[in-house]
């Protein structure tokens, strides 16, 4: 990965959990790192537990940034998800997958779109 799209990918990052603690949720981990991968971000909304991937893009010319997140991603985010909980000991009353789509504008604020349970 080039240091031009880590840098995007960062930023999208930053807005997408500043986003989400303004909205109410807290942050508990970022970019939580094992073997098999990594998590964007791992948040606490009460009693759930929300495992966020954050797609940021530059353009919307090959679809939305969530498009990114296929079913081979789905798959591997679970397995991480389930790495994690094993591994850190944590539980929640749910378990939650996420999705932040971040598209930066030509002008104007950046287009930030959070779905919840997207898988």
């Amino acid at each position: 990965m080039t240091t031009q799209r880590r840098a995007v990918g960062a930023y999208g990052e930053r807005l997408a959990a500043r986003h989400l603690q303004e909205i109410g949720l807290t942050l508990l981990q970022r970019n939580w790192r094992c073997a098999d991968g990594e998590i964007d971000l791992i948040l606490r909304d009460g009693a759930d537990l929300v495992f966020c991937e954050v797609k940021t893009r530059r353009t919307a010319a090959f679809g939305p940034p969530a498009a990114a997140v296929d079913h081979r991603k789905v798959r591997r985010l679970r397995h991480l998800a389930a790495r994690y909980l094993t591994d850190e000991g944590v539980r929640g009353e749910r378990i939650r997958f996420d999705v932040v789509e971040v598209l930066p504008q030509r002008r104007g604020a950046t287009r930030l779109v959070h779905i919840r349970d997207a898988f």
